[in-house]
């Protein structure tokens, strides 16, 4: 359990690193319990990926949160907490992380991007991930409701510190890609009133993982983003009716093209 005052824990030390453009400023450790089932056995790793082209950390087992707030543009009072994709074995931080927090800092938005804890693997944890097969599933499963427990205290601590953070505390929104998706979804099914999201951008989510769902009572609104031709694009079509049957307020934006994964990249 995470303790709800976060200004009297001692479980996440703030360390500044630096106030040059598009780095984080700030490095938040959430609270967080592990499992004693579940063991990491190294450090995280992050490393430039061949498979994937892009800079991935893999193995973490502390949730972090790093802050990046608008360097030369005003602050507009509005929070994104960003979760990268990466299929609970990695975590894309560039092009679905760093990269969407210095977008987003462009247009006066306070960014976030969360590192929340993943399934436990070697140096080359998207490589594990791309050849482990049906054993996926079950790796998975008992991560996931630590990574969702992991967005659940972020949200909570930036609107907690929403004054220091010189963000709005009902405007605090979740934006997660691919994996990062079902965090963000897995957050807005499982919150109370303190801990939903403002709003929702779930960029190409993976469903699937989720099973069977409703719609929140107090369900905020959704903004889905998803290309055509990625294979979870019926799934993101199913969520955006849902909202959308539900009465909450909603929106969609289907690319014709762009696959899935496609982050911050330019794909002409």
């Amino acid at each position: 359990m995470c303790p709800d005052n976060f200004k009297t824990s001692l479980l996440f030390p703030l360390i500044v690193l630096c106030f040059s453009f598009g780095k984080a400023q700030e490095i938040v450790e959430l609270p967080h319990e592990n499992p004693e089932n579940i063991q990491w056995a190294d450090e995280p790793n992050e490393y430039y990926s061949k498979i994937w082209k892009t800079q991935v950390v893999t193995n973490v087992s502390r949730p972090t949160l790093e802050v990046f707030r608008p360097v030369g543009v005003a602050p507009n009072g509005t929070g994104i907490i960003i979760a990268p994709g990466g299929g609970l074995y990695a975590l894309s931080v560039n092009k679905e992380g760093e990269d969407v927090a210095r977008w987003l800092n462009q247009k006066g938005i306070t960014a976030f991007v969360l590192n929340y804890r993943l399934v436990p693997t070697g140096k080359d944890g998207v490589r594990e991930l791309e050849t482990d097969g049906e054993k996926v599933g079950e790796k998975v499963a008992p991560i996931l409701p630590l990574a969702i427990a992991d967005g659940l205290t972020a949200v909570s601590y930036v609107r907690e510190n929403a004054r220091e953070l010189g963000v709005s505390p009902d405007k605090i929104g979740l934006m997660g890609f691919s994996a990062g998706g079902s965090v963000t979804m897995g957050v807005a099914f499982n919150a109370s009133e303190d801990k939903m999201p403002d709003f929702l951008v779930p960029v190409y989510a993976w469903m699937t993982i989720m099973g069977e769902y409703e719609v929140p009572e107090e369900a905020p609104p959704i903004a889905v983003v998803c290309a055509s031709n990625d294979l979870l694009a019926q799934e993101s079509v199913k969520l955006y009716a849902a909202w959308q049957d539900s009465g909450v307020p909603a929106e969609i934006h289907l690319y014709s093209k762009g696959g899935h994964g496609f982050g911050m990249l330019k794909q002409n």
